[in-house]
């Protein structure tokens, strides 16, 4: 990925560095990615302690030296030989461009690694007008472009430990201060498919994020919260609980197989939120 960056970057003739903080990585990785740091106008670190997906971001933003700040997961894949000049196209000081995510057209043959695959390419992969519709809901900080003046200005929010819920707070945030949102269909296909324990364990940790970001009445907006919420108004959070409880061992199997339905990935989720509040 860094090489296919550097070496549009170097193509388009502007100034550019590009900035890889490993966050706390076991030494495989390191020994892996450590080359990269032979490469001109590449800043690689490595940090002693994984600092977590928001502090690292808000790391890497206020150690770049340039005006505009592109954001990269690094699990990803360069696959259009224009990314860089599709930003450059659009740059402009107010607004923030994202270019979405895709994921591989077939299937992974690893039976363990479908449950993300199919959550990502049925969630995440969204074509470009139906992003446009609601801009901030559908922003996720895998592949965007912010001037650093706007990012400096807002931060990701650093309470948030573990995974997931970061990049629903940021967009929040972006809405509040109005903050202007392009939505360009200019990809990174996701590379990084996890087993389900480990997708499961992560789903987990984000539920936790949001139910604590809600007690903490801050400005998130989720499909599932807004279940959960529905269930409150209208006094049935017990017996849908009640009914997730029984089935939950079925449940928990049915993403377990090699054929996992995103129906009960939801239904799991909800589970997940409405035992923290029982608990």
């Amino acid at each position: 990925m860094v090489k296919a960056l550097y070496q549009q970057c170097e193509a388009s003739t502007i100034p550019f560095e590009i900035l890889c903080f490993d966050d706390g990585s076991t030494l495989h990785y390191k020994t892996k990615n450590q080359p990269i740091s032979n490469l001109e106008k590449v800043d690689y670190k490595e940090l002693p302690t994984n600092l977590g997906r928001a502090k690292i971001r808000n790391v890497l933003g206020k150690a770049a030296q340039y005006p505009y700040l592109l954001f990269m997961d690094c699990d990803s894949e360069v696959t259009n030989n224009q990314y860089i000049q599709n930003y450059l196209d659009h740059l402009n000081p107010n607004i923030l461009l994202y270019g979405g995510r895709v994921y591989e057209n077939t299937p992974p043959t690893n039976g363990k690694k479908r449950l993300h695959y199919f959550h990502g390419k049925h969630r995440e992969e969204i074509l470009t007008e139906e992003r446009k519709i609601r801009p901030y809901y559908s922003f996720m900080t895998n592949n965007f472009l912010i001037p650093k003046s706007i990012f400096l200005e807002l931060l990701f929010e650093e309470s948030i430990e573990g995974y997931g819920h970061e990049d629903t707070l940021f967009g929040m945030a972006l809405q509040q201060k109005k903050i202007k949102i392009k939505h360009l269909n200019n990809p990174l296909k996701h590379l990084g498919l996890e087993d389900k324990s480990v997708f499961l364990k992560k789903q987990k940790e984000a539920i936790k994020n949001l139910y604590q970001l809600h007690k903490k009445a801050q400005p998130v907006d989720t499909k599932l919260l807004r279940t959960f919420l529905w269930c409150q108004r209208w006094k049935i959070s017990g017996l849908v609980y009640g009914i997730l409880n029984i089935f939950h061992p079925f449940i928990n199997r049915q993403l377990q197989s090699t054929q996992p339905n995103l129906l009960f990935l939801d239904l799991y989720k909800l589970y997940i939120l409405l035992d923290l509040d029982k608990k």
